[in-house]
């Protein structure tokens, strides 16, 4: 009976993550519920866990549930086509500066917003801007691929801006402000990096001077249902836009900044983030006069359950000994140095990230750390490391997280087509070296903060 439970378990793990990669297209919650009613019915996962799996994962989910309401009334206001119109006059005309415009809007609607919601965002603004521009489809590549690589690797500098990054700081009990103190600067130094290794990759690619913008409005030929701007409202007068984004902007990094107070004085950062959204839904209400009943339609709640379930799969796989396991296997090595916890544990998060999706492999990997006998900095050390891997080492393959797998779909709805040789000749120049980089500035920056 019990072989039968570890064998059902494992399966449905499998097919699970086996229907992700390979039908995108489809709810990723779908399969990911299906999974965990599977070990839920194998016995690997008792009924009284479902509480402490709720409580686990319940703060995180709303945060970002809140985040994506935020993204949702900014469209509202126009912020999107506001950005993009912007980035296009700050570039003057330079395919070089409009690179570095591009890594710097992918960067800062990560920290903004978060991972998935930036990919969502910007690869629609790019995609609008490079149609308009005329580019060649190879001249569009160095433009949507760093983009891509900066937005979701972006989620390592700040735990706010990636869900799993907040259900594993729940897990080894790091509050947000520790985790940012000892993260945003080894982190941000391995986005420069990665950002000029991928501005050297792509130097003879990048048009040097950028051609007019075709006459038209800003749209590209996305489906109604993908396209950027479908919910925006009524233009917003050209004399009051630029103030009306600069106060919105304001409000967007007043509520992120009071994440890091309610995490440092014991406030649920739920809170914080469920009151800025509800403020922004009522300012939208009184300044266009739109009910938030659009915004309540169009969240996709079904990141909850995504969430709950991925849980319940990889709770079940601990119980049955996958991460006493791996905590057996790792922990001497982890034990040995700062240096060797920051690389072994971010070579091991990127390896079952690609193979597994980053998802599951830092549950995995967090559940793994707390069965460990670490110190207490060598555990937060390995933890923050876990991260890097599941957040920077799992871009080498599209496969390593679902925000590159949509990033790919809303390519092929725009009729841009970059293929895996194309994508995976990029990772594997740029982001070994910057995640072995970042791992290693990591230790040393925590060594000398403590």
């Amino acid at each position: 009976m019990h072989d039968i439970m570890i064998i059902t378990t494992i399966a449905a793990f499998l097919c699970t993550i086996a229907i992700i990669f390979w039908r995108p297209h489809i709810n990723e919650a779908i399969p990911a519920a299906a999974g965990a009613i599977v070990v839920l019915l194998s016995g690997s996962v008792a009924l009284a866990d479902v509480k402490t799996i709720a409580a686990t994962i319940g703060e995180a989910a709303i945060t970002i549930m809140a985040t994506i309401v935020m993204a949702g009334v900014l469209e509202s206001f126009g912020f999107f086509r506001w950005a993009a119109e912007r980035m296009m006059a700050q570039a003057k005309g330079s395919g070089y500066r409009l690179f570095w415009y591009v890594i710097l809007l992918c960067f800062l609607m990560t920290m903004f917003l978060n991972n998935d919601g930036s990919i969502l965002i910007t690869t629609p603004i790019l995609l609008m801007l490079l149609y308009r521009l005329n580019l060649k489809p190879h001249q569009k590549v160095p433009y949507l691929i760093s983009g891509s690589l900066i937005a979701t690797a972006s989620s390592a500098s700040i735990g706010v801006s990636n869900l799993v990054n907040l259900i594993a700081l729940k897990i080894v009990g790091m509050d947000l402000y520790m985790q940012t103190a000892m993260m945003f600067v080894p982190s941000f130094l391995g986005l420069a990096l990665l950002s000029l290794l991928l501005f050297v990759n792509f130097y003879r690619v990048i048009p040097r001077k950028l051609q007019p913008l075709r006459p038209g409005h800003w749209h590209m030929p996305l489906g109604e249902r993908d396209h950027p701007l479908k919910g925006e409202a009524a233009p917003i007068p050209k004399e009051n836009r630029a103030r009306l984004m600069r106060n919105i902007l304001l409000f967007v990094f007043a509520v992120r900044i009071g994440l890091f107070a309610a995490s440092m004085l014991g406030i649920p950062i739920a809170l914080v983030a469920v009151l800025g959204s509800a403020a922004l839904l009522v300012w939208r209400w009184h300044y266009l006069r739109v009910s938030p009943r659009d915004i309540l339609r169009k969240t996709p709640w079904h990141i909850f359950l995504f969430a709950f379930s991925m849980y319940v799969i990889v709770y079940g796989l601990s119980n049955i000994g996958l991460t006493a396991f791996l905590a057996e296997l790792l922990e001497p090595v982890l034990s040995q140095s700062l240096l060797a916890a920051s690389i072994g544990m971010g070579a091991l998060l990127s390896v079952l990230s690609n193979v597994f999706n980053n998802h599951p492999a830092l549950m995995v990997g967090t559940m793994s750390l707390t069965q460990m006998s670490l110190d207490p900095l060598t555990l937060k050390i390995a933890y923050l490391a876990s991260v890097i891997g599941s957040d920077f080492g799992s871009l080498l393959f599209p496969v390593g997280t679902l925000a590159t797998l949509m990033w790919m779909h809303l390519l092929r709805k725009g009729h841009v087509h970059i293929s895996w040789s194309e994508y995976v000749k990029v990772t594997f120049r740029v982001i070994p070296i910057s995640s072995v980089f970042t791992l290693v500035l990591l230790a040393y920056w925590v060594e000398w903060l403590f």
